[in-house]
């Protein structure tokens, strides 16, 4: 099918965002939070807001945890055993236990895939700079212009010649820092 065709036939996907944020809306998947905290606890002991701070430093900044989601999480994880916990200084301090421990060398190809994504997601958490906002338009400008001319043509090296000129600018771009 050429792009043209498929432009004026494609169905509406109910996706939401980009970058990181197009295959999935949310940071977490099921099952996810628990994992990281786990994981988080697994580094050493900490209490909640550490742990929410941790959640917020490995995506970048573009996660944040909120008490509504850790706190909860935390209960079931010591009611599962997973956990543990005491008072120090006033605030609840959690540690994994032997069962977390095994529970996290289960579930270590889970654990890796939530951190790679953190780091996606921190890839992208220069989109909160307020200078951003400038570049956003012609970077969107852009894109419809490529898209649209793809849309139009029935060349079948237009694809290419279109991602060879984005190449082209991305790598103008990185040089204006110097970097390859």
């Amino acid at each position: 099918m050429h792009w043209h065709h498929y432009a004026r036939h494609r169905h509406r996907r109910h996706r939401r965002g980009f970058g990181p944020w197009a295959e999935r809306g949310r940071f977490f998947g099921p099952g996810e939070v628990r994992l990281a905290l786990l994981s988080l606890l697994a580094e050493r002991p900490q209490h909640g807001y550490e742990l929410m701070r941790g959640l917020e430093e490995r995506s970048g900044g573009t996660y944040r945890a909120s008490a509504g989601t850790v706190y909860p999480t935390l209960q079931q994880l010591e009611d599962e055993g997973l956990t543990a916990s005491e008072t120090v200084e006033g605030r609840r301090v959690y540690r994994l236990t032997e069962a977390g421990r095994a529970e996290l060398a289960r579930e270590v190809e889970a654990v890796d895939a939530i951190w790679r994504r953190a780091e996606d997601w921190g890839d992208w958490s220069d989109l909160w700079d307020p200078a951003a906002g400038e570049l956003v338009r012609p970077a969107l400008e852009l894109l419809k212009t490529a898209l649209r001319s793809l849309a139009r043509s029935e060349d079948p090296g237009r694809p290419e010649a279109i991602r060879q000129i984005l190449r082209d600018a991305r790598d103008r771009i990185r040089g204006l820092d110097g970097a390859a």
